[in-house]
């Protein structure tokens, strides 16, 4: 029993060492990282420089603001609250139990959101067979759900282009290595060969860092779409099942 404890209370004592050696981790990392000649420009100034990175690299930062500002974008407007408000939803099935067709109607022409759409379609098919309105709220259905898709589908053309312009970036920088070999017509200072290898580097690393993030964000918030489409598309269904009861009796 106490050969057990012994080693748990040196564990209890060495504790606020480790401690302080986790928190002390990353400042030590990133002084190493960036400690450098004041003199000398730092890490980021030379990544961001322009001789550096280029316009192949700069073209990629501006993809990069542009995916930034549509992730936010769709995070906050994909939303079943915002797609299918509640008070919408609740004024609907208060219209449809006292079967105030006019004022639903009304509604859906009045605040436009994924969910009146699709109930403004089935109802522009009232007076119909069940199968006739089924069919046009399933067609709104589609409609609405491939709009959604287009929204995010710029997310993945980014994601899918940022490798193709480092890999553009890369080949322009060995190109340039290479040349500057060739006017040299001999032996070449590694200093000279620098600029064209750095921006074959940095456009690799800028592609690949937007590329993977903008490709983990398309994804969420396709399943978000999907998730939230299936979710609206089963309450106009449900909506609308009092309507295949009314077929059936007459």
């Amino acid at each position: 029993m106490t050969g057990k404890q012994l080693p748990r209370n040196q564990l209890r004592k060495q504790l606020p060492f480790l401690r302080m050696l986790a928190a002390a981790a990353p400042l030590w990392l990133t002084t190493s990282l960036f400690a450098q000649d004041p003199t000398e420009p730092s890490v980021f100034e030379d990544v961001f420089d322009y001789d550096h990175a280029g316009l192949i690299g700069y073209l990629i930062i501006l993809m990069s603001v542009i995916a930034l500002a549509l992730i936010i974008e769709n995070f906050v407007t994909i939303k079943r609250e915002k797609l299918a408000p509640p008070n919408v939803l609740d004024e609907l099935e208060e219209l449809f139990e006292a079967e105030n067709w006019k004022d639903a109607i009304e509604l859906c022409e009045r605040d436009k959101n994924y969910l009146t759409n699709v109930v403004g379609a089935g109802l522009s098919k009232l007076g119909h067979s069940f199968e006739t309105m089924q069919a046009s709220l399933r067609e709104m259905q589609t409609e609405e759900a491939v709009k959604l898709f287009q929204r995010i589908g710029w997310l993945s053309l980014i994601a899918a282009m940022s490798p193709m312009m480092g890999l553009f970036g890369t080949v322009t920088g060995m190109f340039l290595t290479f040349s500057t070999i060739a006017r040299a017509g001999g032996p070449v200072s590694p200093a000279e060969l620098a600029s064209g290898i750095k921006m074959a580097l940095i456009t690799t690393i800028f592609g690949l860092a937007v590329a993977i993030p903008v490709s983990v964000a398309f994804y969420a918030l396709r399943n978000r779409v999907l998730r939230t489409s299936m979710e609206i598309n089963a309450m106009t269904e449900d909506l609308f099942e009092r309507f295949r009861g009314a077929s059936l009796r007459s």
